[in-house]
């Protein structure tokens, strides 16, 4: 059992370094509230360059992808669940702040993530 969870894992590791196209209607940053026992979700807009990389539409200026930031959300969505999460952002929101299909799969294997880590008092770090 040990050797699958470790195969696992690896491949998780693997896919995690693969080439992504950024979703033009924006990013989230996703965190545990514990005390509330709640998921957030902050939405923040961009746009993409022809590099195909994350600039802020204020500024102008790329967003890196590793570092603090200080830019301000657009919206922010909170749920106890990952299904209440895609709910509020996937069937309630119109028009829906999520526009590739992988950018929505990818936030629902997160807030999945998200989920457990709440539940079990795991710690949580956004992939």
């Amino acid at each position: 059992m040990d050797l699958m969870v470790k195969d696992l894992a690896q491949i998780d590791r693997k896919l995690s370094q693969r080439h992504i196209d950024l979703d033009p209607s924006g990013y989230f940053i996703i965190y545990l509230d514990r005390e509330v026992g709640l998921i957030y979700a902050k939405h923040f807009t961009n746009v993409i360059d022809e590099r195909g990389l994350a600039v802020d539409p204020e500024t102008g200026k790329v967003i890196p992808a590793k570092g603090k930031v200080e830019r301000t959300h657009t919206t922010v969505f909170s749920g106890r669940t990952a299904k209440e999460l895609c709910v509020k952002i996937f069937e309630e929101t119109q028009p829906c702040v999520v526009t590739q299909l992988d950018h929505a799969a990818y936030l629902g294997r997160e807030f999945v993530r998200a989920e457990v880590a709440l539940v079990t008092g795991q710690e949580y770090v956004q992939d």
